[in-house]
């Protein structure tokens, strides 16, 4: 099963949080350099839309910059929503004071990522994905394009092996002993693949658009499950939904949306999946109060460059589910600080 079915003797979560955290330096040095956040901060707190208002922010990349800065104790939020910079931040990132370092910092404002989120602080748009020329659509558009959806896809099925068998083992006492599983915007298909090696009676479908379809099929057969694990090919926003299914899977989907396109796809879901069946997301998800952990905010940021989304708290997608009219059941870990929102329909 080329390792679905089982775990490596070493965790490689240090690994993963180098890739997923490799853009945070580059917001955090917008703040400090072209924007003088913590200065601003120190004579004026105020909240997300305050802030917004200021600077002319986009609300979701500036969600995720305040997110950022809260969990590393930049800045300090009351009951009230307001934020305000905090002691870190007065000593050492205040032009004011004798131990600031935003000058340390002013050496990497012409990185291009920095600019990145200048424009995308402003816009709301994401960035071009790292290595896409200019006039290249950005990662949604550049999807696809066959190149670079086997390029991504691949980088995406690689750490899948070990997440999704994590996630496989969090939830195997909820899963039905026989049936089917869709795997909504499966990529490559790895996490369906995980289900079928850890739940030898469930079958599973991945639902993808081409040209992630044909990649997803040859993953597929190269994995040797081609009779257990079926591809449906199909936009998850516009194209028919399999309607037999009692297990619906998310992986590292709705990260990458914004509110709105999540709604959608949730309410998707609960007209399709089979009447009390169970919903999975499996997600980057920080704490209910988004003051952690830190991997998820610092992850939270390439999502903000590169994607329409970012990483939600579990309080944020418990209402995105109950919304939709699935019910809320738990919260649980899994493993490379990823964990499972689990929901059932009500039947």
């Amino acid at each position: 099963m080329n390792g679905l079915d089982r775990l490596p003797a070493t965790d490689p979560t240090g690994i993963l949080r180098y890739r997923d955290g490799i853009y945070a330096v580059d917001l955090l040095t917008a703040a400090i350099t072209e924007f003088r956040l913590f200065d601003h901060l120190k004579a004026h707190p105020g909240s997300l839309e305050d802030l917004c208002r200021h600077f002319g922010w986009d609300e979701r990349p500036a969600d995720v910059l305040l997110t950022l800065c809260l969990c590393h104790g930049l800045v300090d939020r009351n009951d009230a929503g307001i934020f305000s910079a905090g002691e870190k931040a007065l000593e050492h990132l205040c032009s004011d004071s004798p131990w600031d370092l935003s000058p340390y910092y002013a050496s990497l404002r012409d990185r291009p990522v920095v600019g990145d989120f200048v424009r995308v602080l402003k816009s709301g748009h994401p960035a071009h994905w790292s290595g896409l020329d200019e006039a290249d659509d950005d990662w949604h558009g550049a999807m696809l394009k066959e190149e670079f959806a086997k390029t991504f896809t691949g980088a995406m099925d690689c750490r899948g092996v070990f997440l999704g068998r994590k996630l496989v083992e969090t939830v195997a006492d909820l899963l039905p002993p026989t049936g089917k599983l869709l795997d909504v915007g499966g990529g490559s298909g790895v996490y369906a693949c995980a289900f079928a090696a850890g739940a030898p009676e469930l079958k599973a479908v991945v639902l993808e658009q081409a040209p992630v379809d044909a990649i997803a099929r040859a993953k597929i057969g190269e994995r040797g499950l081609q009779g257990r694990v079926d591809v449906a090919t199909g936009n998850m926003f516009d194209d028919p939904w399999p309607d037999d299914c009692e297990v619906h899977l998310f992986s590292n989907v709705m990260h990458d949306w914004s509110g709105p396109e999540i709604s959608r796809l949730l309410s998707r879901s609960r007209e399709t999946i089979v009447k009390g069946g169970l919903l999975l997301i499996h997600e980057a998800f920080l704490d209910a109060d988004k003051r952690g952990p830190l991997p998820v905010a610092e992850y939270s940021c390439i999502l903000a460059h590169s994607t329409r989304g970012r990483c939600y708290s579990v309080a944020e997608m418990r209402s995105f589910v109950e919304e939709a009219g699935f019910i809320f059941r738990e919260h649980r870990n899994t493993g490379g600080d990823r964990s499972v929102v689990i929901a059932t329909d009500p039947g």
